[in-house]
């Protein structure tokens, strides 16, 4: 028998407006201690930050395990989790280093899988990692063409055939509120919004404050059909917290030139309106009336604190209208 809190947050009624991504505490870019993971979850708990997304390719596992260890001292029926689904580990083989791009991951090896065989595979994994019995939300993780290449149309046929009937049967059953989909790329999203069945979907790049690309197709889908979004990478993998930091990043790449160019020119007008860059970036994608959170992610307290401050800042209707008459954000991007 499947017992549900009754004061779990459901979606979409109760979906926190700003959330916290945990990437970075994986160890993409760089390497965190301990402590300094520990001591970010706790000033976002204290902050009031209550949703929390994680995935096991983040550290291949270790975003879950620091998550876990903060979130088993949370009380469970005030936390909304999410984790995803696609990717199951095993142990390396002797010798052999498989942490991929992560700077200080754990050593496990990944294989893709979108079954329901897979996906149950991969739940079970996540909840021992989160130290949970429970998770709120399950996403669907990145079933990009360009990333998994050859593979995509098995992948895809593996979700289609038992992987996506096997989420929805977990949500009927009160396993979780909510089930979603990963989207990093436009020509994905604008393949798949028009016709998949999920309550979500969260995207991380086409729709941000330097890039309105997907407003006039996957985004009208998903208003259309009435599917939430939920902005992951607010800051567009850091351009659009500091445009002029040294090796400034974008997509999760170097940032080229000319974005680097157009973060400024959006930061000079913001500048005018005494708004930080930062927080037009974070409340801009929650205008558009499909989106319902955004999750910046933080690697230290005083970026959480930055980050719920700039989310609760007043920013004048004028700042996106200045922006718009510049034509540094699409001229009917919603921003009332």
């Amino acid at each position: 028998m499947t017992v549900v809190a009754p004061s779990v947050p459901r979606f979409p009624e109760d979906w926190p407006r700003i959330g916290m991504g945990t990437a970075s505490l994986g160890n993409i870019f760089a390497t965190y201690s301990e402590a300094e993971a520990a001591e970010t979850l706790a000033a976002a708990w204290d902050a009031g930050v209550r949703y929390f997304d994680t995935a096991p390719w983040y550290g291949h596992g270790l975003a879950e395990h620091r998550l876990g260890g903060a979130s088993r001292n949370w009380p469970r029926d005030q936390t909304f989790l999410s984790t995803k689904v696609g990717r199951v580990y095993d142990p390396a083989q002797r010798g052999q280093d498989v942490r991929v791009q992560w700077k200080g991951g754990l050593n496990f090896a990944v294989r893709y899988d979108y079954s329901a065989e897979g996906f149950s595979a991969s739940l079970a994994q996540s909840r021992l990692r989160l130290g949970q019995p429970s998770v709120d939300a399950l996403i669907i993780h990145d079933l990009d063409r360009d990333y998994h290449g050859p593979a995509f149309d098995g992948h895809m046929a593996a979700l289609t055939g038992s992987g996506l009937a096997y989420l929805h049967r977990l949500k009927a059953e009160g396993e979780i509120s909510a089930v979603g989909m990963g989207m990093n790329t436009l020509g994905d999203f604008t393949a798949i919004a028009p016709w998949i069945e999920v309550d979500f979907f969260l995207v991380a790049m086409p729709y941000t404050l330097a890039d309105q690309a997907a407003l006039h197709g996957p985004m009208a889908d998903c208003q259309r059909r009435g599917i939430k979004v939920i902005i992951g990478a607010p800051f567009a993998s850091g351009l659009l917290a500091n445009p002029s930091a040294p090796g400034v990043m974008y997509a999760y790449a170097p940032a080229p030139p000319e974005m680097v160019a157009k973060a400024r020119a959006i930061e000079a007008v913001c500048s005018r309106h005494d708004v930080p860059l930062a927080a037009a970036a974070l409340q801009f994608p929650l205008l558009h009336p499909a989106v319902v959170s955004v999750i910046p992610g933080a690697v230290s307290a005083a970026q959480v604190r930055q980050n719920t401050a700039n989310a609760s800042r007043k920013i004048p209707a004028q700042l996106w209208e200045d922006l718009k008459m510049q034509g540094l954000i699409d001229a009917v991007a919603p921003t009332r």
